[in-house]
């Protein structure tokens, strides 16, 4: 097999993958995570049942398709930082640039899909579940780091993903927020609202990145005193 064709099937995986994730998201946002089966996914995606699931092993993966990434993420920054960081200065910029690129992964997500996550105790329990296994990874990334003191590490370990999940709930808190004014466009033609919802989101979510970024840095300046000397490279 040449690897042209090799090349192509993996295109082709990877355009299925997203074409079958895309789907379930539509279908999700439209009838809530738990009413959406995987049968009706893979109808929408036209693909069959055991190919979504030879895709997505479990049902939340569709709907939290960072997952990967997001269990792992605090560990990887803490290991890729540059000399003369800290592990809390490497949280703080990855987080804080993270924000200013508005990152699904943090949890920048948008109003609708804040709002079926929180709906679904489903999701609720797996996001609980991959922050369990955020702090997990962070903890065995320290030790591995600072293998003199391993109580330490975990502890760090805890402040800083106990500051990770305030955020993360604090930046979906403020995704719920329905701050429209009562009764605003209540009059208005349905073409004047689609016309003005691109550009209201977008005021919506520079100003939800402003007042988290403000939120963040007094979060990891609180964290200062007590964890900004440790594990400094």
């Amino acid at each position: 097999m040449s690897t042209d064709t090799l090349g192509l099937r993996e295109q082709k995986k990877r355009e299925t993958r997203q074409a079958i994730s895309d789907h379930a998201t539509q279908l999700f946002l439209e009838r809530g995570f738990d009413r959406t089966t995987i049968a009706d996914i893979a109808t929408a995606a036209r693909v069959a049942k055991m190919t979504v699931t030879n895709y997505f092993p479990r049902k939340e993966d569709l709907a939290l398709d960072h997952h990967e990434e997001f269990a792992a993420g605090l560990a990887r920054t803490v290991a890729n930082r540059p000399a003369g960081e800290s592990a809390l200065g490497a949280v703080r910029r990855a987080y804080l640039a993270a924000l200013e690129r508005r990152d699904p992964v943090i949890g920048f997500t948008g109003r609708e899909f804040a709002r079926m996550v929180a709906e679904s105790p489903t999701l609720v329990a797996r996001l609980r579940d991959l922050h369990d296994q955020r702090e997990e990874g962070l903890a065995r990334q320290l030790a591995h780091e600072e293998p003199g003191d391993p109580v330490a590490a975990r502890a760090v370990a805890a402040q800083l993903a106990a500051a990770d999940r305030l955020l993360f709930r604090e930046l979906q808190a403020r995704m719920l927020a329905d701050d429209d004014p009562p009764g605003a466009g209540a009059d208005a033609h349905a073409t004047d609202r689609g016309a003005h919802a691109t550009a209201d989101a977008a005021v919506r979510d520079e100003r939800i990145a402003a007042e988290l970024g403000e939120f963040a840095r007094r979060v990891f300046d609180l964290l200062e005193p007590a964890i900004g000397g440790y594990a400094v490279r």
